[in-house]
């Protein structure tokens, strides 16, 4: 060792460190920042999706960062990086810039900007220490190969993105959670400098010349493949967020798992140790063919099992996929290079599902694509290999494939039939098998894997959402996928954004203003605007936050003033296109304001509403920014001074009332609510709607009116409120209903 000051039995421990803190506190200000954003951005999955970009570019910059500056020598690095370090701390504590407010249409764009302009410089700089640090470990011939310090970056990844929802948000606020984070930036800081010391004289071999004429240039095949085989995993991370939370199991805080998973899938990908990452990629075979299976399910799902195999089947590829990027490493003079490369790919990956998938494609196609690329990329197993076994001659390869395919092929059939027909399921998931089988017996041949995988997809569900997009019944807009479903036999048409009921509108001309699903007469919303004028007076003026198919619009009556906030113009089309004919039949007077609604209400006059209902919900997930202290406060002055607000809280989910009832008392509101369990077979779903008035009589006239249909008072308030700067689900998650235990 030339010159170190400290000890190399010290240095790798210390190094290990460095790289563990840096990537912990890289993904703990991920979901931070977006926290943060959510007042402004809302919750919906492609917000986390272009939040992803956002990381992912950032990453890439700080890879670019850390290839361009291991040109130099390790000290001349080490004094520029922590200068820039310095320089980048005048940024802290984390927080967001002032941006104006997206117009409508441009979110796609401006998510992105105000949260690359807001920790840019901190998260590039945090970001290209773990290749920086794996390039001065090596900086030492005695040091040892540094790849295995990568698992030890993703192993932080992991660590932080799992604390941030499990101790960061339920413990502090978030002004507290910016200058923790700070200080963690103060003490990386302080790592790195050691790091340098432990490095001062060491001369960078593959920095040297004549080291670096003795080691070959990367072939470009070679970098092309890198490149598939980080897109591909990074695009799979974000499409199974999208596909579980749209299509499958919409649950908040469910795109941590994915994310989560992601990172954890280095840690054994890049491990000195090589038997679990080749004994998962085994297991990526049949999860392919099972799992993989589900990958064009579009109908939605109340059992936990499509939930567990995509998420084993993201995990099972991404291990396979960075496997054999580890096994396809280069020398460690290109250790930089490689890392650019890898981040490159990710943000490609990040680039197709994120920005070009939505604008492309009317439902989350994108994720059976990428799990057919998967399928292509995943390296073959010796021990799927028959053709070793003794006695086969060329004539029997041909017939062993042939039989493969036809086991295949009639066990999808009789697997499309059950689906076609809502059959045993349990009977599907033996036919199942089968599939798997003749594909593992077809692994050594890509084009037949392809085949296999893409007959299971459509028997699976594919057929149905296939069907679904050439009949036009779904759109999809930045803000989720919604699908329109004739139902004739029951004679109504309903909407659904990802696995959520949002409206439901009889096809009957008898029946055709009749509010339906959570909206009918015996709801706490049908029974407060049907008093309206008896509490208001016939020029009452009332307000709804969510447009979806319209429904309340037929309380409506004349001298009224209706308006409706509507964050998304596609849903307003809806009912411009009298796809459903609510609003125009009904109320086509009634204006619309297309945007936020916090922010739009936060900018009308005070006291302009005297009833206000807030039902907008993004697939079946909680919009936490509409929920806390200073929503309600904008909420509470949009109100007349005896004006009511109505609080739609129906989740299968989440338990909302103590958090409102927190709120309530905070206030000084008086608050009932009303559990409305209607006649299902005549189109309506049970609700639970809250209403709350800073008058109680109000609140008095409300119950006189609807003596048939009984208020009650709201339960145990939470301890606390939720507020902008700190709220936190977990201690309201209905456990049961996320396991299924209420079946």
């Amino acid at each position: 060792m030339t010159g170190s000051i400290i000890p190399q039995k010290a240095a790798r421990p210390l190094f290990v460190l460095t790289i563990l803190t840096g990537s912990f506190l890289l993904f703990l200000v991920q979901p931070m920042i977006a926290r943060m954003a959510l007042p402004r951005l809302g919750g919906a999955p492609n917000v986390w999706n272009s939040a992803m970009l956002v990381y992912q570019a950032l990453l890439l910059g700080g890879y670019f960062y850390a290839h361009r500056l291991a040109r130099m020598p390790v000290a001349r690095q080490a004094k520029i990086h922590l200068i820039l370090f310095a320089i980048a701390a005048l940024t802290l504590p984390v927080g967001l810039i002032d941006l104006p407010p997206a117009k409508p249409g441009l979110e796609a764009i401006w998510v992105p900007a105000l949260l690359g302009l807001s920790i840019g410089p901190v998260f590039l700089l945090v970001s290209a220490q773990a290749p920086l640090m794996q390039r001065w470990y090596a900086a030492n011939p005695l040091a040892g190969e540094p790849w295995a310090l990568y698992a030890a970056s993703n192993l932080g990844s992991f660590s932080g993105l799992i604390a941030y929802p499990l101790l960061a948000e339920p413990l502090l606020s978030l002004h507290a959670q910016a200058w923790g984070w700070s200080i963690g930036y103060g003490l990386l800081f302080g790592l790195i400098a050691l790091c340098a010391l432990a490095r001062r004289d060491a001369v960078d071999q593959v920095a040297v010349p004549d080291v670096q004429a003795n080691v070959a240039p990367v072939p470009r095949r070679k970098i092309a493949l890198w490149l598939a085989l980080a897109a591909v995993p990074s695009g799979l991370m974000l499409s199974t967020t999208t596909h579980l939370t749209t299509d499958l199991f919409a649950m908040p805080l469910l795109w941590v798992i994915p994310l989560g998973l992601y990172l954890l899938s280095f840690v054994f990908a890049f491990s000195e140790r090589r038997g679990a990452a080749r004994l998962l990629t085994l297991l990526a075979w049949p999860s392919l063919f099972t799992a993989g299976a589900l990958a064009m399910v579009s109908q939605g799902s109340s059992a936990l099992f499509p939930v567990f195999a995509s998420i084993a089947l993201l995990f099972l590829i991404c291990v396979a996929l960075h496997g054999r990027l580890y096994d396809e490493r280069p020398n460690a003079a290109h250790l930089t290079f490689f890392y650019l490369i890898m981040s490159v790919g990710g943000v490609v990956g990040g680039l197709f599902t994120a920005l070009i998938a939505p604008l492309a494609f009317d439902w989350a196609w994108e994720h059976p694509i990428l799990v057919l690329a998967a399928a292509v990329l995943i390296p073959p197993s010796d021990r799927f290999d028959w053709r070793k076994l003794p006695g086969l001659d060329q004539s029997s390869h041909h017939l062993m494939r042939l039989a493969a395919l036809a086991l295949a092929l009639f066990c999808s059939w009789q697997i499309a039939l059950i689906v076609l027909d809502n059959g045993d399921r349990a009977v599907a998931a033996l036919w199942l098998t089968g599939v798997a089988l003749g594909g593992l017996l077809v692994s050594q041949w890509r084009p037949l894997v392809l085949l296999v995988t893409m007959w299971a997809m459509l028997a699976e569900g594919g057929l149905l959402t296939i069907q679904e997009t050439l009949n036009g019944m779904r759109e999809r807009s930045y803000f989720g996928i919604y699908t329109v479903r004739e139902r004739p036999t029951e004679k109504v048409r309903t909407l659904a954004h990802g696995t959520t009921l949002h409206g439901i509108q009889s096809t009957d001309p008898a029946l055709i203003r009749q509010p339906l699903s959570y909206y009918g007469p015996t709801s706490g919303a049908g029974l407060a605007f049907s008093q309206a004028q008896a509490l208001y007076g016939s020029g009452a003026r009332l307000g709804v936050v969510g447009l979806g198919a319209g429904s309340l619009a037929c309380y409506k009556r004349p001298g009224e003033a209706w308006t409706f906030f509507e964050i998304d113009p596609l849903v307003l089309a809806y009912s411009v296109k009298r796809t459903f004919t609510y609003l125009k039949d009904c109320a086509p007077e009634a204006r619309v304001v297309i945007g936020d609604a916090r922010l739009e209400l936060a900018r009308i006059a005070p006291a302009s509403f005297d009833m206000l209902a807030v039902d907008a919900f993004s697939s079946d997930a909680i919009p936490l920014h509409l929920m806390t202290d200073e929503a309600l406060g904008v909420y509470e002055r949009a109100l007349s001074p005896k004006g009511m607000m109505l609080i739609h809280i129906s989740n299968r989910f989440i338990d909302l009332e103590p958090v409102l009832a927190a709120d309530a008392k905070k206030r000084g509101l008086f608050a009932v609510k009303r559990n409305d369990v209607p006649d299902t077979s005549a189109g309506f779903s049970p609700s639970l709607w809250i209403a709350m008035s800073r008058d109680p009589q109000a609140i008095a006239g409300l119950q006189a009116g609807t003596k048939l249909q009984s208020w009650e008072k709201l339960g145990k308030p939470a301890k606390t409120v939720w507020t902008d700067d700190h709220a936190s689900i977990l201690s309201h998650v209905e456990w049961r209903n996320v396991l299924g235990a209420n079946k």
